[in-house]
C-alpha cells in the first residue's frame, strides 16, 4: 500500500518560462506527489498562489496563501477558502474534484500534449474501429455485444463521464475518515466543539475533493478508453475511446496508428461485453473495494492529539498530520481478505479480456503480439490505475497475476471451448480462485459444479409459492380427522 495514501498534491499552474520551468516544476515533484498535501496553490481561479512551483511557500500552502500573496490574490485566496469551511455536503466535495480535474486537464499531461475537442473524422474512426472490433470478438467469444454505442471521448469528457463511478469508489473510504473526525472527542465535548469538528469535516470533504480531482485530471491524461483499470467507470453499453490518448500511446511504437486503434477498441469492446452479459460483476468488484474501506483504522491517539491542540488559525497542523500519516490504513484481516478478493477478480477479468482480444486479433493483426505485450507491461506494473488508487485510498489496483490467469483461460478454451469457457461466468462460485491460478490444469481438468439443475429447481419453487401452504392444509385436515377418531 502506498507511504501516503492521503497525500494531498496539486499539479503546479503551467510555467512561464518554458523548458527550464518544466525542469524545477519535475525537480520540486511536478503536484504529482505527496509533498504539498493541501496544494491550494493550484487552485482554480487561484492564479497560482505563493508564486507558482518552486516559488515562495511552495512547501508550506498556508503560508504560500496568507504570508506571499501580491494583493490582487487575496481575494481570490479568502473566496477559496471561504468555500472549502463553507462546505456542507457528503464526506468529498465532489464540485471541488470536478473542477480540479478539469484545471487539471486543461494545464495538459507532463509530455506536453493538451486536451482537445474530438472532430467529425476521429469520432467515425472510433465508432468504425469499435464496429469491427466487436465482428472480430464475435467469433472468439460467446457473449453478444455489449455497446449500444460507440464515442470519442476528449480528456474533459472522460473526466465529466468517469465522476459517478469514482464517487462510489471513494465515498465509502472519506465517510470512515470523516466519521472518525467527528469519534475523537468525548460526547460531552462534542457539543461545545461542534464548530470545530463542522470545519475540520469540511475541510476534510474538500481536501479529499482536491486530492481526487488531481488525480483523476492526471489519469485522464493517460488512459485510452473507459475500462483501463478494470473496472467499467463510464455509462453502461457506451464503449468509449480517447483519440488524443491513443496518438500519444501509439506514437512509439512503430505501429500503424490504426491498428493502434483497433487492437483498443477490441480491449474495450471485450470489457463491455463482461459487464453487460455478467451482471453481478460490477457489484462484486465495487463491494471489494468498499470491503477494504470498512476495513480501514484510523490512529485515533493521533487524530485525538491533533483535534485537541487544533488552532483554527494554524491550520497546517493538519497538513502536518496527514503527512505522517495519519490516516494509513492497516492490514486488518477484513483489508486482507476484501483485497485479495479484488485482485483476483481483477486478474480473472483482465486475463478473460487478454485471452479473448489476442484470440480475435492474432489472425487478423500483424502487429497482436507486441501491442499485447506492451498493454500487459502497462497493466501489470503499477500504472496509472495503481498510482490513482494509492493515492485516493491507499489501494493498489494492480492485477498481478494477469500472465496466470490468461493462460488459464486460454487453457480453459483448448480444453471445453469458447462456449465451456464462458459459461464459467454464470455464477462467481464457478470461477476460478487464487488457488486455481497456481494450478491452471488442475483446475481446467477438474469436474466443474453444474449450478443449472440447482437454479432450475430454486426457480420452480419461486413459482409455486402455494405448494407449501397445500401440504400446510393437507397436514391440518389430517391432523383434525385422527382427531375425530
Amino acid at each position: 500500500m502506498s507511504d501516503t495514501p492521503f497525500g494531498f498534491g496539486l499539479p503546479p499552474e503551467e510555467p512561464d518560462d518554458g523548458d527550464e520551468g518544466k525542469k524545477k516544476d519535475q525537480q520540486s515533484g511536478g503536484g504529482q506527489g505527496p509533498a504539498n498535501p493541501l496544494g491550494f496553490g493550484g487552485l482554480p481561479g487561484a492564479g497560482g498562489f505563493g508564486g507558482g512551483p518552486g516559488g515562495p511557500g511552495a512547501d508550506n500552502p498556508f503560508a504560500a496563501m496568507f504570508g506571499s500573496l501580491n494583493p490582487n490574490d487575496l481575494g481570490a485566496a479568502f473566496q477559496q477558502l471561504g468555500q472549502m469551511l463553507s462546505y456542507e455536503g457528503g464526506p468529498v466535495n465532489w464540485d471541488m474534484a470536478k473542477q480540479i480535474a478539469r484545471q487539471t486537464v486543461s494545464q495538459g499531461s507532463p509530455d506536453g500534449t493538451k486536451d482537445i475537442s474530438v472532430g467529425p473524422a476521429e469520432r467515425k474512426a472510433v465508432e468504425e474501429a469499435v464496429r469491427l472490433a466487436d465482428l472480430w470478438l464475435d467469433d472468439a467469444t460467446s457473449l453478444p455485444s455489449g455497446a449500444g454505442s460507440a464515442v470519442a471521448w476528449s480528456r474533459a469528457e472522460w473526466v465529466e463521464a468517469t465522476l459517478p463511478a469514482w464517487k462510489e469508489l471513494v465515498d465509502p473510504v472519506a465517510e470512515r475518515v470523516g466519521t472518525a473526525m467527528g469519534d475523537v472527542l468525548p460526547e460531552e465535548m462534542q457539543a461545545m466543539a461542534g464548530p470545530l469538528i463542522g470545519m475540520m469535516r469540511s475541510m476534510g470533504g474538500a481536501m479529499f475533493g482536491t486530492q481526487i480531482g488531481q488525480a483523476v485530471g492526471v489519469l485522464a491524461g493517460e488512459v485510452v478508453g473507459s475500462t483501463d483499470i478494470g473496472l467499467p467507470l463510464g455509462p453502461a453499453g457506451k464503449a468509449a475511446l480517447l483519440p488524443v490518448n491513443i496518438e500519444t500511446f501509439g506514437k512509439d511504437l512503430s505501429v500503424p496508428q490504426e491498428e493502434v486503434r483497433l487492437y483498443l477498441a477490441l480491449r474495450e469492446a471485450a470489457h463491455q461485453r463482461l459487464f453487460a452479459h455478467v451482471p453481478w460483476l460490477r457489484s462484486h468488484l465495487f463491494g471489494a473495494v468498499d470491503g477494504y474501506a470498512r476495513g480501514i483504522k484510523v490512529d485515533t491517539a493521533k487524530l485525538e492529539d491533533v483535534v485537541g491542540q487544533f488552532d483554527p488559525q494554524n491550520p497546517e497542523q493538519l497538513q502536518e498530520a496527514l503527512q505522517q500519516g495519519m490516516f494509513q490504513p492497516e492490514d486488518t484481516p477484513e483489508q486482507k481478505a476484501a483485497l485479495a478478493r479484488l485482485e483476483t477478480a481483477l486478474a480473472l477479468v483482465e486475463g478473460w479480456v487478454d485471452a479473448v482480444v489476442h484470440a480475435a486479433a492474432k489472425p487478423r493483426l500483424s502487429s497482436a503480439d507486441a501491442l499485447r505485450e506492451t498493454l500487459r507491461r502497462r497493466r501489470a506494473s503499477g500504472g496509472p490505475a495503481e498510482q490513482t488508487f494509492a493515492t485516493l485510498i491507499g489501494l493498489e489496483l494492480r492485477p498481478r497475476r494477469l500472465r496466470d490467469a490468461s493462460r488459464l483461460w486460454a487453457s480453459l478454451t483448448d480444453a471445453r471451448g469458447v462456449d465451456g469457457r464462458d459459461a464459467l461466468w454464470h455464477h462467481p462460485d464457478m470461477l476460478p480462485t487464487a488457488t486455481d491460478l497456481d494450478d491452471p490444469d488442475g483446475f481446467v481438468h477438474r469436474e466443474q459444479i453444474d449450478f443449472s439443475e440447482l437454479d432450475k429447481m430454486l426457480g420452480e419453487a419461486a413459482d409455486k409459492p402455494d405448494l407449501r401452504k397445500k401440504d400446510q392444509d393437507k397436514n391440518e385436515d389430517d391432523g383434525k380427522g385422527d382427531d375425530a377418531e
